[in-house]
């Protein structure tokens, strides 16, 4: 039987295309920071320190102490001096990019299904971001943490490895002390919500047009199609033995 699903974020729960997500989310960012780091010099820094969190592969440090061991010594800031600014960045600004995304109607009635028959439910987004914006988009996305009961939401502080390594799954297993094969991990990225969950064993489902076809010689999901389509399946994998 069924135990857990995770849930990846951004374009299975929330509408919102990173191509148009995260140009937008930089440009805001770095207005706001004009006035300590000038555009050239951030920019670069935030992809090489995230580069340095995606090697993370679970046996370091979390990924924010990742973040702030690469990026504020080299831009020549504490982190008790600049960390505040972002914090602040998340407070006023980030709620300014919701427009960019949009709500999918079935993903707050599937949560809430998924919660009312006790399965536990974990919120697997890629772990580069502040638990702020994270809970943020998932406020946009209908599914607030507020009125949701979570067992785990993964953040760049609560993680040490980040969604391209199988680690980053072993951990999610360890913290819901549930084993693979009562877990579904449900995503629309092939190679970090599909590929690393299925080497450790969780059923996968795809979440894509049901035509779409499989990226040859990987291994099949469970299942594939929209939420819509997630929800009527699952149902019926719940009436399994």
């Amino acid at each position: 039987m069924l135990k857990a699903i995770l849930f990846d974020l951004d374009d299975t729960l929330l509408g919102n295309s990173m191509e148009t997500f995260v140009p937008a989310y930089f440009q805001a960012l770095t207005r706001y920071m004009a006035h300590l780091i000038p555009a050239d010099r951030l920019i670069p820094e935030l992809l090489r320190c995230t580069q340095a969190m995606e090697t993370n592969d679970g046996t370091g440090p979390t990924n924010a102490e990742t973040f702030a061991a690469n990026f504020y010594p080299a831009l020549g800031f504490e982190r008790e001096d600049l960390e505040p600014v972002f914090q602040r960045f998340y407070a006023e600004e980030f709620h300014k990019l919701r427009g960019l995304t949009h709500r999918l109607p079935t993903a707050r009635p599937l949560v809430e299904w998924a919660l009312e028959r006790g399965l536990q439910v974990a919120i697997a987004t890629n772990p580069l971001f502040p638990r702020s914006p994270i809970e943020q988009r998932l406020d946009w996305a209908g599914v607030p943490v507020a009125e949701f009961n979570y067992a785990l939401v993964t953040s760049y502080e609560n993680m040490h490895a980040t969604k391209a390594h199988p680690a980053y799954y072993r951990e999610i297993l360890d913290r819901l002390g549930c084993r693979p094969d009562k877990c579904l991990m449900v995503g629309d990225d092939w190679k970090r919500d599909i590929t690393p969950a299925s080497l450790v064993g969780i059923p996968t489902y795809w979440i894509v047009d049901q035509t779409d076809e499989l990226p040859a010689d990987s291994p099949p999901p469970a299942g594939q199609g929209t939420l819509a389509h997630l929800w009527e399946w699952v149902k019926n994998q719940e009436l399994s033995p």
